[in-house]
């Protein structure tokens, strides 16, 4: 473990950016402290007030944490959030990044996660590849995917899209780490179509076999079979089945393993996520929000084909 707590130490100095007199905010539930004791070790280890909040874990990603954890991200100047389930699209998040914080959301990290993988890949490449497809997205305004003999369509216009590198140098960025995405949130009625998910899902994982989505007028409809199934569960029946999220994956080290938080950053794949966005630019506010990852599909731009290889 010492040398997992030096990893923590590099990555609160290189990916956070941590600077003197600044303090952290461990925010973990109980099935990730193992890995949150790290963080913490390593913060007190450099010398900065870190402090350590353990709650309950969630039962979905985007849903909120206890109003006490909100408050203390407001008031912290570096956040990282351990958890089971993502807190990255929830307004505890948002909040947090709007009074300054920078914060990054770590949800479902493993002790491999620290050495193998997403991790390891060049910052640099990551910033510049992301940076490429931001810029597409900006001045784009419909995103086409296909897949096999399915096509989703829905429009981007007048949304911004982010950039999410797992690099957090200024005041109020954040985002996932390990990182590597370019994402923007839809026009919440826009998206019609059907889609083939055949990467991960979270909260599901690794695909046993691709499921097929049915989507009218930006809300999900129909996913095939009993992983599909499970996904209308996780979503509930209202505004949960909102497309809500469009990413890139720019990571070339991220490997397919089950964990969103790393099978989402694979370069070559895209994912479409349900259920919250008002966080990054959208208007829907769900309680709940479920990446879908798609493997080597053809993604058009208006009339540009983007390069995935």
């Amino acid at each position: 473990m010492e040398k997992i707590t030096e990893i923590a130490k590099t990555i609160l100095m290189r990916n956070m950016n941590l600077s003197d007199g600044e303090n952290i905010l461990i925010v973990c539930d109980t099935g990730m402290k193992e890995i949150a004791d790290l963080f913490y070790r390593a913060g007190t280890a450099l010398r900065h007030e870190t402090v350590l909040m353990v709650m309950e874990p969630r039962s979905r990603s985007g849903e909120e944490p206890p109003e006490t954890v909100a408050e203390a991200m407001k008031r912290a100047d570096v956040v990282l959030c351990i958890t089971q389930h993502s807190l990255t699209h929830t307004n505890a998040r948002k909040k947090a990044s709007e009074a300054g914080a920078r914060v990054a959301t770590m949800p479902g990290i493993t002790v491999d996660m620290f050495s193998e993988g997403a991790i390891t890949a060049d910052c640099s490449e990551i910033e510049r590849l992301t940076d490429h497809f931001c810029r597409i997205l900006d001045q784009g305004s419909e995103v086409k995917i296909i897949k096999g003999q399915t096509r989703l369509t829905f429009s981007i216009e007048g949304r911004k899209s982010l950039k999410s590198t797992g690099i957090f140098r200024k005041r109020g960025e954040s985002g996932n780490l390990p990182s590597g995405e370019s994402y923007i949130a839809p026009l919440e009625d826009s998206a019609n179509g059907t889609i083939l998910v055949d990467g991960s899902i979270a909260g599901i994982g690794v695909l046993s076999r691709p499921i097929t989505l049915s989507i009218k007028n930006g809300k999900l409809e129909g996913a095939s079979g009993p992983e599909g199934k499970k996904l209308m569960e996780l979503l509930g029946p209202g505004k949960g089945r909102i497309l809500a999220e469009f990413g890139i994956g720019t990571n070339k080290k991220a490997r397919l393993s089950g964990n969103v938080l790393e099978d989402e950053k694979v370069f070559g794949t895209v994912h479409i996520a349900f259920g919250s966005n008002k966080p990054f630019g959208g208007t829907n506010e769900a309680g709940v929000h479920i990446d879908c990852v798609i493997l080597n599909p053809e993604v058009w731009v208006d009339d540009q084909k983007l390069v995935l290889k």
